[in-house]
């Protein structure tokens, strides 16, 4: 047997807040940039078009409409044309696209999911995920996903499967993944994530949190894990602190996010990037997931299958069914674009 190597980039980037478009053409120009640089997989943020609605934490919902309705203008399908340019741009290049974004749908102007496609290096969608429980102030603006993207894809870099920022906290979901062979795991988060006030209580540390999930699922599976966090940066920073005083001072005052690399034994391969936006560079050795496996062979003979069961329903979920006609397509058919 073979074992896959090559390089990785974690896009550790700002999108261009709420503007779909621009922050398109930023994504690709990033691709390449990659592609150049010798990448083979690219790893963006978790919602990185257009943008991660950290306003939720700095407002009351009541001050908020407006820029969840410019949200939803700028939301994306997987059938449309943004997906599709970033998939050609992957296609040319040859390289894997993982991408977040805020995933909108034909039957709902106002239902948005976080979601996430791996796009291959051919230009095709290989799965589509949407992050199944928001996390806490995340529910004022994303709908719950469904077990359809909990799927892991035999690529020529390995055995890739992804799961998106707070998923990676839920030992069922990394399970289903680590089940199904699963070698490299993407992990995508937000910029920043404020949890309280900065000035009466101690913050959500993001880069602790970040730390022990990503370490945690490596060196339990076994495997390289991929995490790109977003970057903050001063115009969509400038833009929030514009629309209350406290805001800038909350952002300021929260610990960012950071994008690494994990290797099997859970820890760090690559630099930690925090501070500064750019893409991070790793190299991946498969045959380095082999030798832990004596150790602890989670969905091997380091399990009891005979006390322990899982059962996931992967079934997409879906507003309507018909019966009445079997020609008729299901509503909210865009999601059956890219699942099997």
């Amino acid at each position: 047997m073979t074992y896959p190597a090559f390089k990785a980039a974690l896009a550790h980037v700002a999108p261009v807040f709420l503007d779909k478009d621009r922050t398109v053409e930023k994504a690709c120009s990033l691709i390449r940039e990659a592609a150049r640089n010798g990448a083979q997989i690219i790893v963006f943020p978790e919602t990185y078009i257009p943008a991660f609605p950290v306003w939720c934490a700095l407002q009351a919902p009541i001050h908020n409409h407006d820029l969840f309705c410019e949200l939803a203008a700028n939301t994306i399908q997987v059938d449309g044309p943004e997906l599709a340019t970033i998939a050609e741009v992957a296609r040319e290049c040859g390289i894997f696209v993982s991408m977040g974004f805020n995933e909108g749908t034909h039957v709902s102007g106002g239902c948005i999911w976080n979601s996430n496609v791996l796009i291959s290096d051919e230009g095709t969608v290989l799965n589509h995920h949407r992050k199944i429980v928001p996390t806490f102030y995340e529910k004022l603006v994303w709908a719950p996903g469904d077990g359809a993207g909990l799927v892991v894809n035999p690529t020529r870099l390995g055995q890739v499967g992804m799961l998106i920022c707070g998923e990676n906290t839920n030992p069922l979901a990394r399970f289903t993944l680590l089940a199904q062979g699963e070698q490299v795991h993407l992990s995508t988060y937000p910029p920043v994530w404020p949890s309280h006030d900065p000035a009466v209580h101690e913050n959500y540390d993001l880069k602790n949190a970040i730390l022990i999930r990503a370490g945690a699922h490596a060196f339990e599976g076994k495997l390289f894990n991929l995490v790109a966090a977003g970057y903050l940066d001063r115009a969509a920073r400038d833009q929030l602190a514009s629309r209350d005083k406290e805001a800038g001072r909350i952002l300021d005052a929260s610990p960012r996010g950071i994008s690494v690399a994990i290797g099997p034994s859970g820890t760090p391969i690559s630099e930690i990037q925090q501070a500064d936006e750019g893409l991070l560079y790793a190299d991946v050795d498969l045959a380095l997931c082999v030798e832990p496996k004596q150790l602890h062979d989670l969905v091997g003979g380091y399990n009891r299958f005979d006390i322990f069961q899982l059962t996931v329903d992967r079934r997409a979920q879906r507003p309507v069914r018909f019966h009445d006609n079997g020609d008729a397509p299901d509503a909210d058919a865009d999601t059956l674009t890219f699942h099997s």
